[in-house]
């Protein structure tokens, strides 16, 4: 008998995921070919005009005078008021489901374990102190926008030179090269370190975890009927510890599901109305209670 294990496979939600980001991706690029090949004169939308990062740069200019920073769009602020309604409903789902960076991200660790290379590791106590520059990314990229009515981050978003095809139709190194290094060292880190731009530099990840605060639905950790086996950490591409959430996943979960498939304990993990802050309220109305009935 051959000692060789057979791959388990994809199972039916990943699949589903997996399409549903290479749709995305698709109409993206697609979008961003046609804008490129027909020019400014066509009624094509540019990935400046598509992406919901740029409605949260220019909504402090729409709110204070009624305008927009330059190359943004209305459609800029109707994507940005999605983004937030699904963030408070379903957590960090854009990130894991439609984001087409996230997307190549993931596909460059798919690739990464095709050739067999290893996985860099970034410690522990490091990596906790480097999600945190995502807050100061979002806080320097607003500053900068907000005091030069410019979209600052547009000069050196990998997202944007990536998708946006500049460097396909007018590849200009003297003047981009700042994008193009910023770009090409994301991409190697993230062929790397899994989904190492989520994770640690993407502006728009510190919006959709301060959000996921909000969020109606979080996956939950049962502690009195996990095993401890920490087999659902392993597929989490965001490095979240979930075998020890206490109840809830941390808000940096990107709604990938990945974990409640791999656990193999069932109902240790369920992805559930649980919002952080009903606990609060009902402990606030249970004190209250408390203290109506020692009266």
């Amino acid at each position: 008998m051959s000692s060789t294990r057979k791959r388990r496979p994809a199972s039916r939600t990943q699949v589903i995921r997996r399409v549903v980001q290479a749709a995305f991706a698709a109409f993206i690029l697609v979008a961003s070919l046609r804008h490129n090949l027909l020019g400014e004169s066509a009624s094509t939308a540019s990935i400046d005009a598509l992406c919901p990062f740029g409605g949260i740069e220019t909504l402090w200019r729409f709110v204070t005078e009624g305008q927009y920073v330059p190359k943004t769009h209305p459609s800029n602020l109707v994507l940005v008021i999605g983004f937030a309604i699904g963030a408070v409903v379903m957590g960090g789902a854009f990130c894991g489901w439609i984001c087409p960076f996230g997307s190549v991200q993931d596909l460059l660790t798919w690739a990464r374990t095709k050739l067999r290379l290893p996985e860099l590791r970034v410690p522990a106590r490091a990596d906790r102190w480097m999600r945190y520059l995502r807050f100061i990314s979002l806080a320097f990229i607003l500053y900068k926008t907000i005091s030069t009515v410019k979209l600052h981050f547009a000069d050196y978003d990998p997202y944007r030179t990536l998708f946006g095809l500049g460097w396909a139709f007018e590849f200009n190194l003297s003047e981009q090269w700042l994008a193009y290094t910023v770009t090409l060292v994301v991409l190697v880190l993230s062929f790397f370190v899994p989904r190492f731009w989520c994770k640690y530099t993407c502006p728009f990840g510190a919006v959709q975890s301060l959000l996921g605060h909000l969020s109606l639905v979080r996956i939950k950790r049962n502690p009195s009927t996990c095993r401890g086996c920490a087999v659902c950490n392993k597929p989490c591409p965001v490095g979240i510890n979930v075998a020890e959430a206490s109840p809830r996943v941390s808000t940096n979960c990107i709604g990938c599901l990945a974990c409640l498939e791999a656990c193999p304990v069932n109902g240790v993990l369920e992805a559930r109305l649980a919002p952080s802050w009903w606990d609060r309220m009902v402990a606030l109305f249970g004190r209250a209670r408390r203290a109506e009935t020692t009266r």
